[in-house]
């Protein structure tokens, strides 16, 4: 059964950005670069009527497209580290997107997330690095940002259980509106190439 979670995509330009900093960390199985992304909502296993049901409610999701900037890195588990990643700049278009989404999942009946939203991108899940060797990798990479990029939209992901995360699959995506018409229709079409693509 796929495990289920909404996410945002990070274009190529950030994602190569990214890539620079995978090494130097013993002990990390680095994420592949395909499979960026920011988790919006994990929803987890789900059957096939309940992930019918959160798509359709997620067609009612309005939100304008905004302006991301991806920046800075940490660590998840502090006395054993279990992942590396590259934080997200606030952003209050950010978190009214995944308010919304959380809103709609508990009312389908989806248990909330016990865990506050920490926008971020995995970078690499950690197996026996030590927390010496990740405060230094952290520390020496510190000062990691990306130009801004635009979302464009936000997509439902589907992951099959293996080791390190991935393989990915777009399940559904939706567009965000532009501010102006130009930038929606642009939206739009981009959208629409893709799910022809998938």
């Amino acid at each position: 059964m796929p495990r289920l979670f909404t996410a945002l995509e990070i274009p190529r330009d950030a994602a190569l950005s990214l890539s620079l900093l995978r090494g130097g960390l013993p002990g990390a199985r680095w994420i592949d670069v395909e499979n960026y992304h920011l988790t919006l909502r994990f929803i987890g296993d789900v059957q096939g009527h309940v992930a019918d049901e959160i798509a359709n409610a997620l067609d009612r999701v309005h939100r304008p497209s905004f302006s991301l900037t991806l920046s800075g890195v940490g660590a998840f588990g502090q006395k054993k580290p279990h992942a590396v990643w590259a934080g997200a700049s606030s952003s209050p278009d950010l978190a009214a997107l995944q308010a919304e989404i959380e809103r709609i999942c508990q009312r389908l009946g989806i248990p909330a997330d016990p865990r506050r939203f920490m926008p971020h991108v995995t970078l690499a899940r950690l197996r026996n690095s030590s927390p010496l060797d990740v405060a230094q990798y952290l520390s020496a990479r510190g000062n990691f940002s990306t130009l801004p990029f635009r979302i464009g939209r936000f997509v439902l992901m589907s992951s099959r259980d293996s080791v390190g995360g991935g393989p990915y699959i777009v399940e559904e995506a939706w567009p965000l509106s532009g501010v102006d018409t130009r930038a929606a229709s642009r939206v739009a079409s981009t959208s629409d190439a893709s799910r022809i693509m998938r």
